[in-house]
């Protein structure tokens, strides 16, 4: 017997009971997190109108994400960062359903399950569980692989797969790589062809927008296309090997040996079996992605392809990839607890370093806390500068205190509560929002 052969019952059940466990676990490491980094883009805009909701961030749209944030701060506020972390899980929730979802119907329950528990705690993909924030490449995920279910359903269904890839673009430009893995599996059998019209009014409303806004989103600095063109190949490899590691739990140097490993499967998979139209949709998506993000992105350096954000994308494709070859495992004798060891061993190991992530983020929020609250000590400070940053590491986008103030008068006080903070990160937030020089009046002292 075969893996893809093997019928588990109440195979869904497992799964969803997997992801609510996991769900709550990761909700409980992070509930003593808050606001952080590029997040204050969301909180402290400067503009009010409409048009707002089109804007890009870092060249991507942003609708859903700046609508989420929209809504959640004018109901709930700041002052708790509890139900921001929910809509992120949440969507990681659906994304982990229907991978299950699509890997079984190509490889059957078994493998199906395989690679949802493989997503599901990815340790290596820390910064889109851990970070609210993320909702915008989560959210992309998750509408893309429903997409691309959708489109493996049936032609009726296509009108769905349109809505979801539209929802995908507007999570994030991830979806971009959703489209390009639909448009070739849908170019490549001949019978479907036709049904690339429903991707059209896709395609076209990215492209209207991106001249219309995207292209206000490009880094301040010019990126030397040149240079990047010439790190970009060891720029995508480095981002290949540090997703499919990731599966594991592992990066770095383990990379390059896992990915060598992952071509060879796949190589002799296809081999000895035809690719068909999705799996070449979705390795080509795959690349596509690491490609983009060189062509913008390598000048920062190639290591950068392996940061969490851009892990967790790269695993799925991956994982979608693997389920073809993972389909003909042999499920007999001592392959039954060879491979379910395997696995264990690989999700624990992810697991561990998702836990160690958290407990590093935890130690970073400590340092945000200490800076929120000398923001609010400094509040009646006549020395005050109105145009101090208060943490350029931790709090980069927070440049003007009167605007923060005007936000916590809005939204909420997100260290309103929590115990005093009066160490060396205070004292140093504490020097940053003060005029240097600045000599206080005798009553105020």
């Amino acid at each position: 017997m075969k893996a893809a052969e093997v019928r588990i019952p109440r195979a869904r059940l497992w799964v969803a009971a997997a992801t609510v466990i996991v769900g709550a676990a990761i909700l409980w490491l992070s509930r003593g997190f808050n606001f952080y980094f590029d997040e204050w883009a969301f909180i402290l805009p400067s503009d009010s109108s409409w048009t707002y909701y089109l804007q890009p961030h870092n060249e991507h749209p942003t609708m859903l994400p700046r609508l989420i944030y929209a809504a959640l701060l004018n109901t709930i506020g700041m002052r708790s960062y509890l139900p921001y972390m929910t809509v992120l899980l949440l969507l990681h929730a659906a994304s982990v359903v229907l991978l299950f979802e699509v890997v079984r119907r190509r490889a059957g329950d078994l493998v199906a399950i395989g690679a949802s528990f493989l997503l599901l705690g990815l340790g290596a993909g820390w910064e889109n569980l851990l970070w609210a924030f993320q909702i915008a490449f989560v959210g992309s995920v998750a509408c893309g692989l429903g997409a691309l279910l959708f489109i493996e359903t049936g032609s009726d269904r296509m009108w769905l797969a349109m809505i979801l890839l539209f929802g995908s673009l507007m999570f994030s430009g991830i979806g971009l790589f959703f489209l390009v893995a639909a448009a070739i599996r849908l170019a490549l059998t001949p019978a479907r062809r036709m049904e690339l019209v429903w991707l059209a009014p896709v395609a076209l409303a990215l492209g209207a927008w991106y001249l219309a806004y995207g292209h206000a989103g490009a880094p301040p600095k010019p990126v030397s296309l040149a240079a990047n063109l010439e790190v970009l190949p060891l720029y995508v490899l480095w981002g290949l090997g540090a997703s499919v590691a990731g599966l594991i739990g592992e990066g770095g140097l383990f990379g390059p040996a896992v990915l060598l490993l992952a071509l060879a499967t796949i190589g002799f998979t296809w081999l000895r079996r035809r690719p068909d139209p999705f799996a070449i949709g979705i390795a080509a998506a795959m690349i596509a992605f690491y490609v983009v993000l060189g062509l913008n992105r390598a000048q920062i350096g190639f290591e950068q392809s392996g940061a969490g954000r851009y892990v967790y994308e790269g695993a799925v494709f991956w994982l979608l990839l693997l389920a073809d070859a993972a389909r003909d495992l042999p499920w007999r004798g001592t392959w039954r607890p060879a491979l379910i060891a395997c696995l264990f061993l690989a999700c624990f190991s992810s697991s561990a370093l998702l836990y160690t992530w958290a407990a590093a983020k935890t130690e970073q929020m400590h340092r945000e806390a200490a800076d929120l609250q000398a923001l609010a000590v400094e509040r009646a400070d006549p020395c005050l500068d109105p145009t101090a940053s208060v943490d350029p590491l931790v709090m980069p986008l927070v440049t003007s205190p009167p605007a923060y103030y005007h936000a916590v008068d809005r939204y909420g006080d997100p260290v309103a509560g929590m115990p005093a903070i009066r160490d060396a990160e205070f004292e140093r937030a504490g020097e940053n929002l003060v005029k240097p020089g600045c000599v206080r009046p005798p009553e105020s002292l």
